[in-house]
């Protein structure tokens, strides 16, 4: 069985809307223009890439990342590695062909049963309302969380406001930075 790892950059309150600058929110670009950079605080961000064996991303991130990534020398490990675009709207023809093999998953139904398969880790990038959707059908194993000191009040959060059971968490990894960042790696309890 896949273990899929949700990783985001979270404000205190739970947002992760535009955390790089993209257009259309209010406080885009929260992660460099109001906290010092420190690279050791985001030494996580290079494990991932040697650690995943793949990438999951709902079709917003993907229409995002998909003309800027292919070309980034910091991500050129995800560049080779599979990806899974979760999309009930996303056509094969709209799939860049400079980004290595892309599948299309159709329903929660479908990333269930890519679980279920040999491999190793699967990363999930950006992704607000695919993260919600996975972590409320309980698909989700762990987080990778870098946490900035900061309220951003309005915006898509990580987590839903659903109704549901607890989901408790174990802490297996956590440090705090200089510039306020914490790094808070959970497993998912089952």
């Amino acid at each position: 069985m896949r273990t899929l790892i949700s990783t985001a950059f979270v404000s205190l309150d739970g947002v992760v809307e535009a955390p790089g600058g993209e257009p259309g929110y209010r406080n885009s670009g929260w992660t460099f223009k109001d906290v010092e950079f420190l690279p050791e605080a985001f030494e996580i961000k290079g494990r991932e890439q040697q650690e995943a064996a793949a990438m999951m991303m709902g079709r917003v991130s993907y229409e995002a990342f998909s003309p800027v990534w292919p070309g980034m020398e910091e991500f050129a490990q995800y560049k080779a590695m599979p990806k899974y675009v979760v999309s009930t709207t996303l056509t094969e023809d709209e799939l860049v062909s400079d980004w290595g093999e892309s599948t299309i998953l159709r329903s929660l139904d479908e990333v269930a049963a890519l679980k279920e398969t040999e491999g190793g880790p699967i990363i999930i990038h950006g992704s607000a309302a695919l993260n919600r959707s996975l972590s409320d059908a309980g698909l989700i194993d762990r987080y990778h969380l870098l946490v900035f000191p900061l309220l951003l009040g309005a915006g898509k959060r990580l987590f839903s406001d659903s109704d549901k059971d607890t989901q408790k968490l174990k802490l297996v990894e956590s440090e705090a930075y200089a510039n306020g960042l914490q790094k808070q790696v959970f497993d998912v309890v089952r």
